[in-house]
């Protein structure tokens, strides 16, 4: 039996915890978040003690990892206090929202000798491997343009009944690091590192400190050009889409699943796949579908069993957050070349 705590009490920590008792001799071992009311009514349903601090609950044996699911700016000094009680750590995306933080969280957890892990589910969902699998295999040939699209819309109150969202002290952003990180990650484990940004962000609609809208053009080291839109202001939401072009022909991701193929030579065999994402990302942080945290977390207990490393280790979560951050940097510099041009 695999004993886990989670950490926030929200919508995301409900998500890590139904995912983890979809798997086989997982059991919760407790909960702790900042409304004791919502772990309680969490634990009732699920299992597990309420816990009124991170210490009562690192303290809890037997636990074997915590899946961390707090405010983004509290995810690695979270990490960093279960690394050093000996435990495994598995986070929320980002890893935090800074390089600094995480590197700081990446170092602890190497120095305790436990295991850490950054929640990235579309790394194993079908579609999404097959499309790698083709990539790397010259399949599409060389690659030469991406478009990436995430043209969600989240109602004001996702923003006003939340503390942190939308915040820079708790959220280190909005759109890009909150939603666009998702696809940020994609990017990466489709098409390898990018090398250069540019950036153009936004708060078009909603009343928030940060972004809700962002425009980035983005050079992979392999040649390829790309952009990326990410907003929670595109009134009611369309799924993600992503299209690869490459010199053997072109293909097209809706809703994780490849919905359009188009070689010069002949498509790849079709292969049984279950149904695609059926989360509705697009409109809702709701989160219905729960198999792709249930892989990650699969793969997080394999990367413990084995002494392997996970699908996204914290090194590979940091390096997402970094273009995420280089992303930041663009828009702001651009930002300001324009106010000293209008002085």
């Amino acid at each position: 039996m695999v004993h886990v705590g989670f950490t926030g009490g929200g919508n995301i920590t409900e998500t890590h915890i139904r995912a983890a008792l979809a798997i086989p001799d997982v059991a919760v071992a407790g909960i702790y978040g900042s409304n004791f009311e919502k772990v309680s009514a969490l634990c009732s349903r699920y299992g597990g003690a309420p816990h009124r601090s991170l210490q009562d609950l690192l303290k809890r044996r037997p636990l074997d990892l915590i899946i961390i699911g707090s405010p983004s700016g509290l995810h690695a000094e979270e990490g960093k206090a279960a690394a050093r009680a000996g435990v495994h750590v598995l986070v929320e995306k980002p890893i935090d929202m800074s390089t600094k933080r995480a590197d700081e969280l990446i170092d602890i957890a190497a120095n305790y000798g436990v295991k850490l892990g950054v929640i990235f589910q579309d790394r194993l969902k079908p579609d999404i491997l097959r499309l790698r699998d083709w990539i790397s295999s010259g399949r599409l040939g060389r690659p030469i343009l991406v478009e990436a699209s995430v043209k969600w819309y989240r109602p004001p109150e996702y923003y006003s009944n939340s503390r942190w969202r939308g915040t820079l002290a708790l959220d280190g952003g909005g759109a890009l690091i909150n939603q666009g990180i998702h696809t940020v990650d994609l990017l990466r484990y489709l098409m390898g590192e990018i090398a250069e940004v540019t950036a153009v962000t936004r708060t078009s609609v909603h009343e928030i400190e940060a972004e809700d809208t962002c425009v980035a053009t983005l050079e992979f080291v392999n040649g390829a050009l790309g952009v990326l839109h990410a907003t929670t202001a595109a009134y009611p939401g369309y799924p993600r889409a992503v299209e690869i072009t490459g010199t053997e022909g072109t293909v097209r991701l809706e809703q994780d699943r490849i919905v359009r193929l188009d070689l010069r030579s002949a498509v790849p065999e079709a292969e049984a796949s279950e149904p695609g994402d059926q989360n509705s990302s697009s409109n809702s942080p709701v989160v219905n579908d729960v198999r792709g945290h249930q892989r990650i977390i699969e793969d997080f207990l394999r990367c413990i069993r084995t002494g392997g490393s996970a699908v996204c280790s914290g090194e590979e979560g940091r390096r997402t957050l970094e273009v995420v951050e280089r992303i930041y940097r663009a828009a702001q510099s651009r930002d300001h070349e324009l106010c000293a041009t209008k002085v």
